[in-house]
């Protein structure tokens, strides 16, 4: 180990950093995801009529998540070559100056369809960040960590999802009851996004504070950094890489289903009020806090691959009785299927960076992470556009979104299986683990 390692910073206080980055760059990618089920199409589509801008508006979000995959490349060699805290001081600023943008858009209204073509361009912007944003938060923490803790603080970055997820879902709720939704309409929507400049700040100054990781710098003392790591990843280790796709494809794309599809169905179809919805959201966000940490130590118990597939068979089995349920639409169903649903896919969520942090060799982990990840983003982001779809194919039968989610639980318990039986026959701590067509 270099000497520059010895004064290292404190893995909490790396690991609580990493948070609050993930948690400003989710609060931003969730107040899209509101923003989106009701303001968009009126605001930006305003032609294409109520249906037409709904459809649109699902595609504003599934545009950041088809360049995901390109951010991912792009700040994976970046993590992988200059370092982690570097990248990580690169993704969350294009995320947080992209989404100040966007609050000051021109509407349909005011400027046309211009206003659409610069909030599909913000967008790419945010989806580009976001690529590289994930795995660098992982490894920031895991890096830091012993072996022992790994588990528990890979668990602790994705406290950013709710988190982020409870800051705007609250700020929308304070909104609502405000201003009336004339003025909400109008110029009120415009609030959240412009906060997240001052947001953007903090998460800076927090990122700048901390080290870069022993592992990369052992790396770059050892001459071991990859020239190539993405072409490397793609080489050596392609099976890997679909079941680290496989693994985390539950964890998001549930995300995109409750908090995005479910409030646009729930008030059209179900007949909730916004502000329910909101409410309930934040309740399941709120119950995240404690479970996500709590699934992290279960984690460093049982193994991360084990805890997924466990959240993912739960889910599995759910999935149908809770939507069933939803039918009977009371505010108590409501929140209980908020919670169920989701704590069940927080259970893959909080063990996901774990799993994936076993699975990659040091060299080109940032890479490899990234680009399994966003991947696995690209495909949940058409979650609420197709599970719409489904919908309108079936006169939106009470269990159309249930298919979507029972098939994303299927195919995570299958892949944190297999993930788990790579795991196991790793030789060595120190060693990488092998590739599903050289281990079978």
């Amino acid at each position: 180990m270099p000497t520059s390692t010895l004064d290292r910073s404190p893995t909490r206080r790396v690991a609580w950093a990493s948070m609050v980055g993930t948690s400003l760059e989710s609060f931003d990618f969730y107040l899209f995801a509101y923003f989106s089920a009701f303001f968009v199409g009126p605001l930006f589509f305003e032609p294409l009529g109520s249906v037409g801008g709904t459809a649109l508006s699902f595609l504003t979000i599934a545009v950041a998540f088809v360049v995901r995959p390109v951010g991912a490349l792009i700040f994976g060699y970046l993590g992988d070559r200059l370092g982690r805290r570097t990248t990580l001081l690169w993704t969350v600023g294009v995320m947080g100056v992209a989404t100040g943008l966007i609050g000051l858009l021109p509407t349909y209204a005011q400027a046309g369809w211009l206003g659409a073509v610069l909030l599909v361009t913000l967008r790419i912007a945010q989806g580009l960040s976001l690529g590289g944003e994930w795995g660098g938060s992982i490894l920031i923490a895991t890096e830091h960590s012993s072996p022992v803790k790994r588990a528990f603080y890979a668990a602790i970055p994705q406290l950013g999802s709710p988190v982020g997820s409870i800051l705007s879902a609250t700020l929308f709720i304070v909104l609502t009851f405000v201003l009336p939704a004339e003025e909400l309409a109008a110029w009120g929507w415009r609030i959240p996004f412009l906060l997240a400049l001052p947001l953007l700040l903090v998460s800076l100054y927090l990122r700048w504070s901390i080290s870069e990781t022993p592992v990369f710098e052992g790396l770059v003392a050892e001459g071991r950094r990859d020239r190539t790591p993405v072409l490397s990843m793609l080489r050596q280790r392609p099976g890997t890489l679909v079941i680290a796709i496989g693994a985390a494809l539950l964890g998001i794309g549930s995300y995109s289903l409750m908090n995005t599809y479910t409030i646009n169905y729930g008030t059209t179809e179900l007949g909730f009020s916004y502000q329910d919805l909101l409410v309930a959201t934040t309740v399941g966000g709120l119950l995240q806090l404690i479970t996500i940490p709590l699934f992290g130590a279960w984690a460093t118990r049982i193994g991360s691959a084990r805890v997924v597939a466990a959240g993912a068979l739960g889910t599995l089995l759910i999935t149908f009785p809770m939507y069933f349920l939803l039918q009977f639409s009371s505010f108590p169903i409501l929140v209980a299927t908020m919670i169920i649903g989701g704590i069940l896919p927080t259970m893959s969520w909080a063990a996901l960076g774990g799993l994936m942090n076993d699975l990659f060799p040091d060299r080109f982990r940032y890479s490899a992470l990234s680009f399994a990840y966003a991947l696995a983003a690209t495909v949940s982001g058409f979650v609420p556009y197709v599970t719409l779809t489904i919908g309108q194919a079936t006169a939106f039968a009470w269990w159309h979104p249930g298919v979507i989610l029972a098939a994303m639980s299927a195919v995570t318990l299958v892949a944190a299986l297999a993930a788990g039986a790579l795991i196991t026959r790793r030789p060595a701590e120190s060693e990488p683990v092998p590739d599903l067509v050289a281990a079978g």
